[in-house]
């Protein structure tokens, strides 16, 4: 069973920074496409910061402001938030497409989440 585990949330004023992290445990061969998706309050989950293949991809409203990096060997993926707006604040989740095994497809898990709160 594969695990991802994020941390690093918490209350910023507007401006501010934090930074995320998310690591994953278990049975792991491979780990392809990492990212974090949101959630406002209300809201629908929606992408902030994708890492596959070597590229990276980010939503528009977060360009310029927050970067995905990742660390295959410690199994971990970060979300540097910087410049943060209230319109941040929501539910943080860590994605990943992780193989278990040479001939297992890709499966795709899901972190518990973490609450970012950006006050103003």
């Amino acid at each position: 069973q594969v695990q991802l585990v994020e941390s690093g949330g918490g209350l910023v004023q507007a401006g501010g920074s934090l930074r995320l992290s998310c690591v994953a445990s278990g049975r792991i061969l491979t780990m392809n496409a990492m990212g974090w998706y949101r959630q406002p309050l209300g809201k629908q989950r929606e992408l902030v910061a994708m890492s596959t293949g070597g590229s990276t991809n980010y939503a528009d409203s977060v360009k310029g402001r927050f970067t995905i990096s990742r660390d295959n060997t410690k199994k971990m993926v970060y979300l540097q938030m910087n410049s943060l707006k209230p319109e941040d604040t929501a539910v943080y989740y860590c994605n990943a497409d992780i193989s278990s095994g040479p001939f297992d497809y890709p499966r795709n898990y899901w972190g518990q989440g973490t609450q970012v709160t950006v006050s103003s």
